[in-house]
């Protein structure tokens, strides 16, 4: 009885030592995989971050899985290709998991310092010509004559916005006024409307002065209304027809900066160019010509493709 419990007390204490000596050995394990389970995490939300950053509205449609969830795996040449082999640790898993990751950051990092580049390289263009536009002479053109119609000249504009105002000259003459009263002003109902459209008859038979005084008078009267952007760039037009650029190139300006997405902004951008060509900056003419190509470029060899090959004609870009 004496050796039995001799031999059973040596077997219990042989296992509790082998007990102890596994509990040490998976204790630096777990708390490796817990510092990895956490480095995880956060790299996780980094590229959730950037992905967001990158890809507005980004999800799993940008980082789509090599193997989607109930695909079947393809055998070939007696290997499962496409399924990642299961990991051998719950840490091996992780180690994997977090290249991926980092592979993913760098290459969302990379896009998104693209896009910087990019964007930056358009506020350049866009402030050469804003200052372009700033240094053309601040002194008012030559007057429109006096409409038949309307012998009061438009009220001021102030400093900071182009002025169509220009000053006096001598009074138009007789034939000049009946052919101006020959041009009828719509009657549509909509006030708006008929404003832009008889400034628009106006330009269209010449009377360039008249017609800067009537689109000066929608542009005032109706900022809002959805023919502004047509109205502010006739009148820029009704500058430039009238070899008067400086004037024109504030107009289109204006135009293209109000909103790039307006029905005439593609167009004030072309003509900024034409304006800048007329004035002999051909740096700045340049400049508004690559911005143009390159902003609308459907329109550049669509609806505009003759006035744009005409300018570019008309300069020598580098």
């Amino acid at each position: 009885m004496t050796i039995a419990i001799l031999t059973l007390r040596s077997r219990l204490l042989r296992a509790f030592v082998t007990v102890a000596a596994l509990s040490a050995l998976s204790a630096p394990a777990f708390a490796q995989e817990g510092a990895e389970e956490a480095r995880l995490r956060k790299l996780e939300a980094e590229v959730r971050a950037l992905q967001r950053k990158v890809f507005p509205g980004g999800d799993g449609r940008y980082f789509e899985p090599q193997i989607a969830p109930g695909a079947q795996a393809q055998v070939q040449n007696g290997q499962v290709m496409g399924v990642i082999p299961p990991a051998t640790t719950a840490v091996t898993d992780i180690l994997v998991r977090l290249d991926a990751l980092e592979a993913q950051l760098q290459t969302l990092t990379a896009r998104s310092e693209e896009q910087a580049n990019s964007l930056a390289k358009l506020e350049l263009r866009l402030a050469a010509l804003e200052d372009g536009a700033g240094e053309v002479a601040t002194a008012p053109a030559s007057a429109a004559p006096a409409m038949a119609a309307q012998a009061s000249t438009p009220p001021p504009i102030d400093r900071s916005t182009p002025t169509a105002a220009p000053a006096p000259v001598a009074a138009p003459s007789a034939e000049r006024l009946a052919a101006v009263q020959a041009i009828t002003k719509p009657q549509t109902g909509d006030a708006g409307d008929d404003e832009y459209s008889y400034g628009f008859r106006l330009w269209n038979a010449g009377f360039f002065p008249e017609a800067r005084q009537q689109l000066t008078r929608f542009v005032e009267q109706y900022p809002d209304h959805s023919r502004i952007s047509y109205g502010r760039n006739l009148l820029g037009r009704a500058f430039l027809d009238d070899n008067l650029p400086e004037e024109a190139a504030r107009w289109f300006l204006r135009n293209y900066q109000a909103d790039k997405t307006s029905p005439r902004a593609p167009d004030s951008l072309l003509y900024l160019g034409a304006a800048m060509i007329a004035m002999r900056d051909t740096k700045r003419a340049c400049i508004a010509l690559a911005e143009f190509a390159e902003t609308y470029p459907l329109i550049a060899s669509g609806r505009l493709a003759d006035e744009y090959q005409s300018a570019r004609a008309n300069v020598t870009c580098g």
